[in-house]
C-alpha cells in the first residue's frame, strides 16, 4: 500500500472521528538558550480522554465498519493503550469489544480497559500469544479483528494529527515521531507529505528496541533483537507483511535513536512541565533534545504520543 491510497481515508477520517476524539493542543516549549533556541512546539496529544493518540485510529477505524460488522462486535490485542482506544470507542459508539491481553500488562491498564466497558480475555505470556489467540478468535467467531497499526483506517485515524497540524502551524520544519508498528508516522508522514512537502518527517527509536528502524535499513521485515526499553508502547515486532514497512520507507525523511538515560531525562523534563509523559513520548522528546543544534533555526513539532507509563516506570519519575 502506498500514501497515495491512505490519503484520502484521512480526509474522511478528519470529518467523522471528533464525536469521539479531542483536537489537542500544540503548545511552544520553553527551552531556554542555546542549543535548544530553536521555535520548538509539542503537540500534546496525551490529553486525549484515553491519554494516548490510539483513540484516533481506533475511533476510525470502527466508524468504517458496515453494520453488520459493528453488529458482530470487535476483537483486539493490546499492551495498554490500543486496547484503551478501542474500549472507550466502542462503548461510545455501541459496539461490544473483546480486548487480549498478555501477562506482561499492568493490572493498571488491565482495569482503566475494563473500565471502559471491554469484555477483557488474559491470554499467554507476551503480546504476541495474546495478538494470536485474538486474531484466532476474530476468525471462528466472525468478528472484526483491529490492528494496533496494520489497517489503513487505523492508519488514516492517526493521520488526524497532521490535519490538525496544518491549521496550528503550517509552516513547520520538522517533526519527531515515536516510532514502533509504524502506524502513526505513516499516518502524519503521509498527510504532511502532500500539505506541507518541505517538512521534515524523523522517526525516534530507543536503542534498545529499534525494530522497524532496523527493518527499513535491511529493507526487509525480520525480527531484529531487542531488549528491555522505558518506551513500553513502541516495544515489540513488526508484523509480516505490514502495509505500514513500505509507507514508512516512503514518507519518513530519516531515523533517530536514542539511549535509555536519554529517554528518562526527556520524560523528567516533561514531567517538570506538568505534563504527563510515558517511555514513547520521552523517545521523542529525547530524539529533538539530540539532534536540537540542527534544527536550531527552524521550526519543530514533538509528538507528545502519551502519557500512560506503568507504575514501575512512573516511579522512575518521582522527584527524590
Amino acid at each position: 500500500m502506498l500514501s497515495r491510497d491512505v490519503l484520502p481515508l484521512i480526509d474522511e477520517a478528519a470529518a467523522r472521528v471528533y464525536s469521539v476524539v479531542t483536537e489537542t493542543p500544540l503548545v511552544s516549549m520553553s527551552l531556554g538558550s542555546g542549543a535548544h533556541q530553536g521555535a520548538a512546539f509539542a503537540k500534546l496529544e496525551q490529553l486525549q480522554t484515553t491519554g494516548s493518540f490510539k483513540l484516533r485510529g481506533a475511533t476510525n477505524k470502527l466508524m468504517s465498519l458496515s453494520k453488520a460488522e459493528a453488529a458482530a462486535g470487535v476483537i483486539t490485542s493490546s499492551t495498554g493503550n490500543h486496547g484503551l482506544g478501542v474500549a472507550t470507542a466502542a462503548h461510545l459508539l455501541g459496539i461490544d469489544a473483546e480486548v487480549f491481553l498478555s501477562a506482561q500488562v499492568t493490572p493498571l491498564k488491565r482495569d482503566k480497559i475494563r473500565e471502559r466497558g471491554a469484555r477483557i480475555r488474559m491470554v499467554g505470556e507476551d503480546p504476541l500469544a495474546a495478538e494470536v489467540a485474538a486474531r484466532a478468535a476474530a476468525l471462528e467467531s466472525g468478528r472484526t479483528y483491529i490492528s494496533p497499526y496494520n489497517d489503513p483506517y487505523v492508519i488514516a485515524g492517526q493521520g488526524t494529527i497532521a490535519v490538525e497540524l496544518m491549521r496550528q502551524a503550517p509552516d513547520l520544519d520538522a517533526i519527531f515521531i515515536a516510532t514502533g508498528g509504524g502506524g502513526l508516522i505513516s499516518g502524519i508522514g503521509t498527510y504532511l507529505r502532500r500539505a506541507a512537502p518541505h517538512a521534515e518527517i524523523i522517526g525516534c527509536w530507543p536503542e534498545n528496541s529499534p525494530v522497524l528502524y532496523e527493518c527499513i535499513k535491511a529493507g526487509r521485515i525480520f525480527d531484529a533483537p531487542e531488549s528491555a526499553t522505558l518506551s513500553e508502547s513502541t516495544a515489540g515486532g513488526v508484523e509480516s507483511g505490514s502495509i505500514t514497512f513500505d509507507l514508512c520507507r516512503e514518507v519518513m525523511h530519516r531515523g533517530v535513536l536514542v539511549t535509555e538515560d536519554e529517554i528518562l531525562r526527556a520524560m523528567r523534563w516533561g514531567r517538570a512541565q506538568g505534563w504527563s509523559v510515558e517511555g514513547a513520548s520521552g523517545v521523542a522528546l529525547a530524539a529533538y533534545f539530540k539532534e536540537a543544534a540542527r534544527y536550531a533555526s527552524k521550526k519543530v513539532v514533538v509528538l507528545i504520543c502519551g502519557g500512560n507509563p506503568s507504575p514501575a516506570i512512573a516511579a522512575l519519575l518521582a522527584p527524590s
